[in-house]
């Protein structure tokens, strides 16, 4: 199972990362969730915001694979554990890939290597969408999309 996405923003490549890694970004894009990592590879990473258990919910966590600034962001995730009580056992490969096209940033996510059966599959197939057009919108409008909830 693979689910892959391409956007572009018109932006450069600064703007997009910023999007994808900083505090604002990610609280604009990512469900008010911050990425906290040194984003190191082999070393931890969690989106942690509001939720199922208060202001620190790790929605997501798991392993950065491989990181290069304006470039390429993967990291093996994790559903949280107020999500699933096996969220050790599931897991899914992210990749981030930025490039230059003109005078726009193209964004592709590649989200794959799913555990067989995988939960979450149905949820991040619709969330994906949600994701890569709030960024779209922050980043060159400055404004969040409002989903309601």
């Amino acid at each position: 199972m693979e689910l892959k996405y391409e956007f572009y923003i018109n932006a450069g490549l600064e703007e997009v990362w910023s999007a994808l890694i900083s505090p604002d970004g990610t609280r604009s894009s990512f469900f008010g969730s911050e990425l906290r990592s040194n984003f190191q590879p082999g070393q931890p990473f969690a989106y942690v915001g509001p939720g199922n258990d208060g202001q620190e919910t790790v929605h997501v966590y798991g392993q950065i694979l491989e990181f290069e600034p304006l470039s390429t962001l993967s990291y093996l995730e994790h559903p949280g554990p107020s999500y699933h009580a096996n969220h050790e056992e599931l897991q899914s490969r992210v990749s981030f890939q930025l490039e230059t096209v003109g005078e726009c940033t193209k964004l592709t996510l590649i989200n794959d290597q799913f555990t067989e059966n995988h939960p979450s599959f149905a949820n991040a197939q619709q969330s994906w969408w949600m994701i890569l057009s709030s960024i779209k919108s922050w980043v060159e409008t400055g404004k969040t999309l409002q989903f309601g909830w």
